[in-house]
């Protein structure tokens, strides 16, 4: 099992939209980052991930999803009208790509930055390194193993 962090402004979209979806199910559309990218063409039906609010405060972790379908081409890439639009993109050749998380645990109240920062054992972790801005990344088993014993 592979562990993640998927890290949303609210703005765009936010755990109370997931949790509203049916089966509390969606696809996580519109990275447009190679190396973001790259981190979910590698996720596995059954990864976990935190789902991470940025932007507004309290920023932290939400929840925790899982992975429930694989990659596969972003179909906003190839609408017009969407703000995820890309022309160069083909669809013989997909630039960008989407997965399928569904909710499988609620955090209330969220795990803070604040709070992941002060974590003794968090000090490596991608999300508290200044200036990492991927929207993906991943999380070790160990960081997975602290920052969910926060929870309990």
């Amino acid at each position: 099992m592979q562990y993640w962090l998927m890290k949303s402004d609210p703005d765009t979209y936010g755990w109370p939209e997931l949790l509203a979806e049916k089966d509390e199910r969606d696809h996580w559309e519109g990275v447009r980052n190679y190396q973001a990218r790259n981190f979910m063409r590698r996720m596995k039906v059954g990864d976990l991930a935190f789902f991470y609010h940025s932007v507004i405060k309290p920023l932290g972790i939400f929840g925790v999803v899982k992975i429930v379908r694989e990659a596969y081409p972003d179909p906003t890439q190839f609408d017009p009208k969407s703000k995820y639009f890309d022309s160069r993109s083909k669809s013989a050749d997909p630039r960008w790509s989407v997965v399928d998380v569904q909710k499988h645990e609620s955090y209330d109240p969220p795990i803070t930055l604040d709070e992941l920062k002060q974590t003794p054992g968090l000090e490596d972790m991608l999300v508290l390194r200044k200036g990492q801005r991927l929207s993906i990344m991943p999380v070790t088993a160990d960081e997975w193993k602290i920052v969910t014993g926060l929870r309990g």
